[in-house]
């Protein structure tokens, strides 16, 4: 028998596939499986704060009281008592029937893309922004723009120079991913105002609200301009990641569509899942345990502060690496100094034993080849130390090489 073969292939991607590229972040981490290597890449919960024996006993309780529905099929909004927790735990008066559970909340951003976004939609973003959002908006091939922004959130007279004609603007108020800073009181009440004005709608994505170590941050938008607003939340920064379970808070007029994109997606998540979570969640369990975990992440984040201070003393910043204090979430932001560039800063601290993410790639537009994003809720106390002062001889070799 004769087997026909060729070397063209028979497959004919679609556009938009053009605009699907690997994840910068993930393709990093594998540098870190590298032996001794200390990462401060990774945006990974501590597994410290995974709680183990809640979830043993929930999956027993669960198979035990209700097996059959927990395995069957099951309602693509989510699973109600669970849909009713999230309502009562939100800062703002929440309809349960506003909430749409989802998996993981990285696809509330994917259903938001499918939804709202046309191709040759603008779209508005922080600078610098969440890569993962980036990605789920690309596909649609819409025009991302970036909107100025400093340490107190988007800039307000960028925004309205850019707004005509956008979809959304995209932004993270607590604790962002990448920068690790959190949007003032001031400016979220002028951004409220103004996009209501506006008519520009806002997707708010808030994972690392919850992680605050001194006090919590201001309002969300949403609960300013619960209409205008759609909010997405995640179980994974404060339980476990692994369950991949998030959600989604979408006005009527937008929360019909959310739902029949999620159907067409995957039917529901895994409602075997939303019931662990759930159980797990029972009788004030999070008012216990995430005050674990910002003490956790507060002690590394100030074991990262001192030991950059004693290993890079601040001065002159053309000279010297400087860096935000971030006052919660998973993440610092650090600047080089002037001629520098963190993409070819890595492999020097990859050689020290040090990872960490360059910055650019989070900015939709040119980004800062200067900035550089140090995670620090996973490496040990000692082994932020170690990193630290593995970053600083990198930065010295570099710095050296570039002198020569």
């Amino acid at each position: 028998m004769n087997t026909a073969t060729s070397s063209v292939s028979p497959w004919l991607l679609a556009r938009r596939t053009a605009r699907m590229n690997p994840s910068v972040i993930r393709e990093i981490l594998k540098l870190t499986e590298k032996p001794g290597i200390v990462s401060f890449a990774g945006g990974l919960p501590s597994p410290k704060t995974f709680p183990v024996a809640e979830f043993e006993a929930a999956c027993a309780k669960v198979l035990r009281d209700d097996p059959h529905a927990a395995l069957q099929y099951a309602a693509s909004e989510g699973f109600g008592p669970l849909r009713e927790m999230v309502a009562a735990m939100l800062p703002w008066p929440v309809d349960p029937a506003r909430i749409l559970i989802t998996t993981g909340s990285q696809q509330g951003l994917d259903l938001v893309a499918k939804v709202l976004v046309d191709a040759g939609s603008k779209v508005l973003v922080e600078s610098p922004t969440y890569l993962g959002a980036v990605m789920a908006f690309m596909p649609m091939e819409p025009d991302i723009v970036s909107v100025i922004s400093d340490e107190q959130g988007v800039v307000m007279s960028d925004l309205e120079a850019k707004a005509a004609g956008a979809r959304f603007l995209y932004a993270l108020p607590n604790f962002q991913n990448p920068s690790g800073r959190t949007m003032s009181e001031q400016r979220r009440a002028t951004l409220s105002e103004t996009s209501a004005r506006l008519g520009l709608p806002i997707i708010e994505d808030n994972p690392y609200g919850d992680l605050w170590f001194d006090q919590p941050p201001p309002a969300p938008l949403t609960a300013r301009n619960p209409d205008g607003c759609i909010y997405l939340g995640s179980f994974s920064k404060v339980l476990a990641p692994g369950l991949r379970l998030g959600f989604v808070v979408a006005p009527q007029a937008v929360y019909p569509k959310l739902l029949q994109a999620k159907q067409a997606a995957d039917l529901h998540s895994p409602g075997f899942n939303q019931r662990l979570i759930a159980e797990v969640m029972k009788n004030g369990f999070l008012e216990r345990h995430v005050p674990t975990i910002r003490a956790l992440y507060k002690a590394q984040r100030d074991a990262m502060l001192d030991a950059l201070a004693h290993e890079m003393p601040q001065g002159d910043p053309d000279s010297t690496l400087t860096w935000n204090k971030p006052a919660g979430g998973m993440f610092l932001w650090a600047r080089l100094p002037s001629g520098m560039s963190a993409v070819d800063l890595l492999p020097y601290a990859v050689a020290q034993g040090v990872a960490f993410v360059p910055g650019a790639p989070f900015y939709a537009a040119d980004g800062d080849l200067r900035t550089l994003r140090l995670s620090f809720v996973t490496p040990s106390v000692d082994e932020i130390r170690r990193g630290v002062a593995a970053l600083a001889a990198a930065i010295k070799t570099y710095a050296a090489t570039l002198k020569s």
